[in-house]
């Protein structure tokens, strides 16, 4: 093992680490090291406690008052008004709806209304061909029913060259779900509006995890999802953001009744309410928006302590110290960084390769090191782009992980490669969810 990954050093680490009382706020099964909260975030302890409260007291004993005694008529913009203090924007600016697909789809309609892609040469979505598959089959949609055209790049660093007059949108996720790299918002965004575009941002894999500044990037739209650093939960609702120079511009594709202006006079006309309220499409799912809440309200608690900075501070040392470890490991196995090297280009997920012998079984070594109580993930290659390999993903997610975790799963890695635990017949079928 690399010398730099010992272990009394990281004990050390924990011990004067800021955040790692806020650690005891999450439920971590004993005996498991957690590195896929990028996937799916851990459950907060009082998300179990709010939810017997909202089923027991406010549905149970309340029923349908509980829109108003309760305020669930209220709770998805209320919620929405704590996410924008992590990802930099305004009061009433941000609300939580439906799911990331489905946001990002009203922020597509919308943005290429405002370009007027019928009447005007600007017709190209551009993109990254590694973006999130789910985001690049949302613009293929858009673009069959309204005329677009998606380009894709294949390297993050061709969007800039890729910026042309024909370019109506720019549709990026912050940190890309495989590497891990994270795009410069600002930098683009500024970019983008020199040349005329107009710039979508998906947050799925860095709200929560580190700094945002929609406002300060005069960014255009985002949309993200609620259950990976936000811990909301497997399925919790997504949100949107619209910058308030547009928002009232727009109108977008589905005019569902709690966008109306005033859902409660039934009337057979429509009016989009103003602002992002008008962005809801149908009813809130209250249980959802409970638990996400939960998951929100406990990742604030790091405010005192540094908040969002501190946050992104501790997961770039995460990373760094896994890094450090997967350099020492590729010194014995045919072992590569997929992930930027360098801190300031990567997101807070590191993703390696396994090559040569190696490659054909990165699902199983995985499995393997599941059952020694190491979660982390697979993503296999599109094979139809034979530069994409498949990968091993690891979440270093800054409340809930110790440095001695990352220790102890790169030992545990070790092992598994050097006993070919992977061999096993058991970890050869690959299941429904990879």
């Amino acid at each position: 093992m690399n010398p730099l990954i010992n272990r009394d050093w990281c004990l050390e680490l924990d011990r004067f680490d800021a955040l790692s009382p806020l650690r005891d706020l999450y439920t971590l099964p004993f005996g498991q090291i957690y590195l896929n909260g990028n996937s799916l975030g851990p459950l907060p302890k009082e998300t179990s406690n709010r939810l017997i409260h909202v089923i027991r007291d406010e549905w149970g004993a309340d029923l349908v008052k509980s829109w108003n005694s309760a305020g669930w008529i209220d709770l998805a913009q209320k919620i929405g008004n704590k996410i924008a203090r992590l990802v930099g924007a305004g009061e009433n600016e941000l609300i939580v709806a439906d799911s990331t697909s489905i946001n990002l789809y009203k922020a597509l309609y919308s943005a290429l209304k405002i370009q007027g892609v019928n009447l005007s040469t600007r017709q190209i979505i551009l993109s990254e061909v590694d973006n999130f598959p789910s985001d690049l089959y949302m613009a293929r949609s858009i673009c069959h029913d309204y005329g677009a055209k998606l380009q894709l790049v294949d390297d993050p660093g061709q969007i800039e060259t890729a910026l042309s007059q024909q370019v109506a949108i720019v549709l990026l996720t912050e940190v890309n779900y495989r590497s891990a790299y994270l795009h410069d918002m600002r930098r683009i965004t500024y970019l983008a509006h020199e040349a005329g575009a107009l710039v979508i941002w998906d947050l799925s894999h860095s709200a929560g995890a580190l700094p945002i500044d929609l406002m300060g990037c005069d960014v255009d739209f985002a949309v993200g999802c609620g259950y990976k650093f936000l811990c909301g939960g497997p399925g919790a609702p997504g949100f949107i953001w619209i910058n308030p120079r547009l928002v009232d511009k727009l109108s977008h594709p589905l005019w569902g009744w709690l966008s109306h202006n005033e859902p409660f006079s039934f009337s057979t006309g429509y009016t989009q309410a103003a602002g992002i309220r008008g962005y809801q499409c149908g009813t809130p799912p209250i249980l959802s928006l409970a638990a996400l809440e939960m998951g929100v309200d406990t990742l604030l608690q790091a405010e005192p302590l540094g908040g969002m900075e501190k946050i992104r501070e501790k997961a770039q040392k995460l990373a760094d110290l896994f890094i450090a470890g997967i350099n020492g490991l590729g010194k014995d196995f045919d072992i590569s960084l997929v992930s930027p090297e360098t801190a300031e280009n990567r997101g807070c997920h590191v993703s390696i390769q396994l090559k040569g012998n190696l490659a054909q079984h990165s699902y199983a070594v995985m499995q393997a090191l599941i059952a020694r109580g190491v979660t982390g993930d697979f993503r296999t290659g599109d094979p139809k782009q034979s530069r994409q390999p498949d990968i091993l993903r690891f979440g270093l997610t800054a409340l809930t992980l110790r440095f001695v975790d990352v220790a102890d799963a790169l030992e545990h890695l070790k092992q598994v490669l050097k006993k070919q635990e992977w061999q096993l017949p058991q970890y050869q079928k690959k299941r429904k969810v990879t």
